[in-house]
């Protein structure tokens, strides 16, 4: 291995570090408890040392998001292939799983409240529209085979599953349950109740987001 390719390999390993203790510590302590210096004693290394990985705290967080978004994003085939409602439920029980497998990356990008808006480095994260986009183009499939009633919207559908997956994994990451509860359970018979409401036309009062946003 030549100089270069150690140099590299030592510099990947130094951010891998800094990322994993930024990552327990915004957990453990919350994001605006932690602090550039908190992060570097945990790795013992230099605040300026940090920001030579790092430009500011904000960066370290923006770099875990991207790590947690990849791992939650389906491949590319999402949606496209097989029937329609069980790649749908495949998709959103994909969030559940990755609560629990996951649940450091969950707790810091969907339960934190403090840490930065992921809309303000939205270019980072455009694999994320894209999975997005596909999820809804799979969604409008389901639509078109008339598995939804006409008239749906795609984007509408989306955010009302995502909601319902999302509250059964943060009753559990949380431990807002009942003693002996089956959190799986729990998960997979809301993610099946909203399906079946929202198939069976209970009333959407949610507007596109182009009629919130005001695209045409």
């Amino acid at each position: 291995m030549g100089l270069r390719e150690r140099q590299e390999r030592e510099r990947a390993e130094v951010a891998r570090a800094i990322l994993d203790a930024a990552r327990d510590l915004f957990v453990a302590e919350g994001y605006h408890n932690v602090s550039i210096r908190k992060i570097a004693e945990r790795v013992e290394y230099s605040p300026g040392a940090i920001y030579s990985y790092f430009a500011s705290k904000d960066d370290i967080f923006y770099a875990l998001a991207e790590e947690g978004f990849r791992i939650l994003s389906p491949g590319p085939d999402c949606c496209r292939d097989g029937a329609p409602l069980d790649s749908i439920r495949g998709a959103f029980w994909r969030i559940y799983e990755f609560s629990k497998t996951h649940p450091e990356y969950f707790a810091l990008m969907f339960v934190d409240r403090t840490v930065p808006r992921i809309n303000q480095d939205w270019e980072r994260f455009g694999f994320m529209h894209e999975m997005k986009t596909r999820v809804g183009a799979g969604i409008q499939r389901a639509i078109d085979a008339g598995l939804f009633p006409p008239g749906s919207q795609p984007d509408a559908i989306f955010n009302i599953l995502g909601t319902a997956i999302h509250g059964a994994a943060v009753r559990r990451l949380c431990h807002r349950g009942v003693p002996n509860e089956d959190s799986d359970a729990l998960a997979r018979d809301t993610l099946e109740a909203t399906l079946a409401g929202l198939r069976a036309g209970s009333p959407v009062t949610v507007l596109p987001l182009s009629s919130v946003s005001g695209e045409e």
